[in-house]
């Protein structure tokens, strides 16, 4: 398997796949690879011809510099793991900082028609500048025909859809569903940093999802995020910063339901000092 630290490299490798008229998908990752990860790139595989499985902590996308230093970095384990699936149509580019900025560290400020104020924009401050100014340039450096998202982040993939469509990139985006662990708990890089008791009481979060799901066929938007926010006021471990009911389309919260709309619950939860988040659509 190629492993390409510099773009002059990969986009070489690239020139000639494509020369071939062969379609290349790209699987944007920050590394520590698990199950999730490798079910993006299985599907990448199916339908395109090779596979660049990017491998890159973000510095500009992290609004804690204590979550940036202890973000896992397991190059050689997640090299071993794609290997696995195929060693000939997947490249991993797995860059320098100063190879994807060329020396200047910041992010470039977006207008994602308010997409980026919604959740988790209030509590993390240029959070999605980070993501957006690393996902487009990945885009121009790799120029995929497709590129693979998990749902699990559901307003990165929205916001993700928005840059495709105003910077008008001829790019699928293509969503993938949450891949769990068989407690419920969604797949994370951030779980492997969790303490045994923490990782015994995570899959509740889940298991409130479900239930909120099912009370909000019968409930009102504001009973169901009230009857969640009780559930956690009394767990011993897990800190609720928020629940919300929104929009799936424009990500706003609602406090009452509409015929016609699609509606999606997300939670943000902190297991001691771990944040997990999750989502599911509720109709």
């Amino acid at each position: 398997m190629e492993v390409y630290s510099e773009k002059q490299q990969i986009t070489a490798a690239l020139d000639a796949v494509k020369a071939e008229n062969k379609t290349v998908g790209l699987v944007p990752t920050m590394g520590a690879l698990h199950d999730g990860h490798l079910e993006l790139v299985k599907r990448a595989l199916v339908e395109n011809d090779q596979v660049v499985v990017s491998i890159f902590v973000n510095p500009t996308q992290f609004d804690n510099k204590d979550d940036l230093e202890k973000y896992p970095r397991t190059l050689e384990t997640d090299v071993a793991l794609l290997e696995a699936i195929s060693a000939q149509r997947i490249m991993v580019y797995a860059p320098s900082v100063n190879d994807v900025y060329d020396g200047q560290l910041i992010a470039q400020k977006f207008d994602f028609d308010g997409l980026e104020f919604e959740m988790e924009g209030k509590f993390r401050s240029g959070h999605f500048d980070g993501v957006g100014t690393i996902v487009k340039r990945l885009f121009e450096i790799i120029k995929p025909n497709r590129a693979y998202f998990g749902e699990k982040d559901f307003q990165q993939l929205a916001i993700i859809k928005k840059m495709v469509e105003k910077h008008d990139m001829p790019i699928i985006i293509v969503p993938c569903a949450i891949y769990r662990e068989l407690n419920g708990l969604a797949m994370s890089s951030r779980n492997v940093r969790l303490k045994p008791e923490y990782k015994e009481a995570a899959p509740f979060i889940y298991k409130t999802l479900t239930s909120a799901k099912e009370k909000f066929g019968t409930e009102s938007a504001v009973g169901v995020v009230e009857w969640v926010e009780n559930q956690f006021s009394t767990h011993p471990l897990l800190n609720l910063e928020y629940f919300i009911i929104a929009d799936e389309n424009t990500l706003k919260t609602i406090t009452e339901k509409e015929k016609q709309k699609k509606y999606r619950a997300f939670i943000a939860v902190y297991a001691d000092d771990i944040r997990l988040i999750d989502n599911i659509a509720l109709n």
